[in-house]
């Protein structure tokens, strides 16, 4: 189960530049993580919105909790209790990458999940 748990945590979603649309990909891993929720019903998701550094304070908050939402809400659509699910955005105060450049920006668009037991 740990590693399993591991791998749920561990797999973020991304997002292109200024957006909260699910890409194809972002979609494939969201219903992995749904069959995953149905196999461990006692589990709760806390799902994170991440932005870059790029924007207002306050925009990417709004942005990170967009992001957070549309996977809040791609999960909700697969069956999972609302219950289950909590969102919040940290905008751009939790980056994974550094630096000013394309690579960075793309590693802190993300939605991060952490399971709550």
């Amino acid at each position: 189960m740990e590693s399993e748990r591991s791998m749920f945590e561990n797999d973020d979603i991304y997002f292109e530049f200024d957006s909260i649309r699910l890409t194809p990909g972002a979609q494939e891993i969201l219903t992995q993580k749904a069959a995953w929720l149905r196999k461990n019903p006692g589990a709760r998701v806390t799902i994170e919105g991440h932005c870059d550094d790029r924007g207002t304070n306050e925009y990417n908050l709004a942005l990170g909790d967009g992001r957070a939402q549309s996977a809040h809400a791609f999960l909700a659509d697969l069956g999972i209790k609302e219950s289950r699910l909590t969102s919040i955005s940290y905008g751009e105060e939790r980056p994974i990458a550094t630096g000013q450049n394309e690579e960075a920006w793309a590693r802190n668009r993300r939605a991060h999940f952490v399971i709550e037991e």
